[in-house]
């Protein structure tokens, strides 16, 4: 199988960069649709349309309803065709990031993509996770470019909830954990081929990256200022993690976080990288790494207020029948799960799900 490497074509950060970057999104387009939800629109959203109106770009603003779903990506593609609009322009988190690029593929126009959050590795990639309108997993959509553009303004960032940074600080860490296993055992990765040495390169100091400044971002995001340390780690979470999960690969900790989705209650309270954290222990322990690496990545989990129980995921009284619908759905047909090389079945997972969450127990008494 060929290695194949896959990134964005521009990506641009920086503090306000939101107001001094349009030239970037200008380029791509005349007709923009903005895509955001009405909260975001009035922290960032209003002001970058006027900003983008003041250099003679017609924007028509779109509000997301928060879904990633195959209604909502056919809804606001209408609109698009409708208006005739060259461009889209995905403003906020993961998952109207995920829409925007839907959308642009549908309609056949580039995508800009404007994250305001560094929760997720979504923006850079050119796939989106597809929901059913209840929030269910259903499919990856793959598309044959990246975007056109990623433009991250690091004083919006700064002011978002820390939680959120830590989120998506939780979804990086699973990059280099993943793509060593699909390197160690040359699975396939969401690029389509075998990793590359650079995909390689990229995933193994987005590790280290985070693990070295983590917590300082953590505190600059707390305060809401900007810090060499904060610019690091949204660059780790976005651009790294992002080349790094796509051309390096995706294994059992997506699939375990996407296997989540067959449960109902308070467990869906937690964000994408909060279940993705457990999924990514669950990992080190299905492959039954050493234990000083896995207490390093425990600890490093609680210092930023991360998930590494099962109470911690809101599912303290759970059943083994419960979790075993997780195991299923993380080891359908078709999932990464099975680019490990590894015999992997249903209750392998739900075993190692249990058995994490008693190690962290007894280990470090929570």
């Amino acid at each position: 199988m060929e290695k194949v490497f896959a990134s964005p074509s521009r990506y641009v950060q920086g503090k306000g960069v939101l107001s001094t970057g349009t030239s970037y999104i200008k380029a791509l387009g005349k007709r923009a649709l903005l895509l955001s939800d009405d909260i975001v629109y009035g922290i960032a959203g209003k002001n970058l349309r006027e900003n983008l109106e003041k250099i003679g770009m017609y924007v028509k603003y779109v509000p997301f309803n928060g879904e990633a779903s195959t209604a909502e990506i056919q809804r606001v593609s209408q609109i698009g065709r409708d208006d005739q609009v060259d461009l889209v322009i995905g403003l906020g988190g993961g998952k109207t990031i995920d829409a925007a690029k839907a959308i642009s593929d549908q309609l056949a126009v580039p995508v800009a993509v404007l994250p305001t959050i560094a929760s997720t590795d979504a923006p850079t990639s050119a796939l989106s996770v597809i929901y059913s309108d209840e929030g269910v997993f259903e499919k990856y959509l793959f598309y044959k470019k990246n975007p056109e553009l990623v433009l991250v303004d690091t004083a919006v960032v700064a002011k978002a909830p820390s939680r959120l940074l830590a989120s998506g600080i939780a979804d990086a860490m699973a990059t280099w954990v993943e793509g060593r296993s699909i390197i160690k055992n040359a699975g396939k990765t969401m690029a389509g081929g075998t990793p590359t040495l650079a995909a390689e390169a990229i995933a193994e100091k987005c590790e280290k990256i985070l693990f070295e400044n983590g917590l300082k971002a953590m505190a600059a995001c707390e305060a809401k200022v900007v810090t060499p340390a904060l610019e690091a780690v949204v660059e780790a979470n976005t651009l790294l993690s992002g080349i790094g999960f796509e051309s390096c690969g995706l294994a059992a900790a997506h699939a375990i976080h996407n296997g989540f989705t067959a449960l109902h209650g308070e467990i869906h309270t937690l964000t994408h990288g909060e279940k993705v954290a457990y999924g990514t222990l669950t990992q080190l322990v299905l492959e039954n790494r050493p234990k000083e690496e896995l207490d390093r990545y425990i600890l490093f989990y609680q210092a930023l207020g991360l998930p590494t129980t099962l109470k911690d995921l809101k599912l303290e009284n759970v059943s083994y029948e419960e979790l075993l619908k997780v195991g299923k759905l993380a080891t359908q047909e078709g999932e990464t799960i099975h680019q490990m090389g590894l015999s992997i079945n249903e209750e392998n997972v739900t075993d190692a799900l249990f058995a994490l969450d008693s190690y962290v127990r007894v280990t470090f008494n929570k």
